[in-house]
């Protein structure tokens, strides 16, 4: 099971959004996309921005994005 779950990710990334607004993202395939990519970063020598000793690179993603230390931007922006 992952931890934290895709609704808990969904939650924090449009926790900014005003209401009647777009939300950032509307699905799961945007998380995966946006984690997977930031894994890819990681793994290619990017600095991790939350304690990454033992953790495998999208547990480290997913983490970042979790603690809003990463945004996931939407089209226009």
């Amino acid at each position: 099971m992952i931890h934290p779950s895709y609704s808990d990710l969904m939650a924090v990334v449009n926790s900014e959004v005003e209401p009647g607004e777009q939300p950032v993202v509307q699905s799961r395939y945007s998380i995966v996309m946006a984690t997977s990519k930031r894994a890819r970063q990681i793994i290619a020598g990017s600095e991790p921005l939350v304690p990454a000793e033992g953790k495998k690179a999208l547990s480290v993603a997913v983490e970042e994005l979790y603690e809003g230390k990463v945004k996931i931007v939407g089209d226009e922006d």
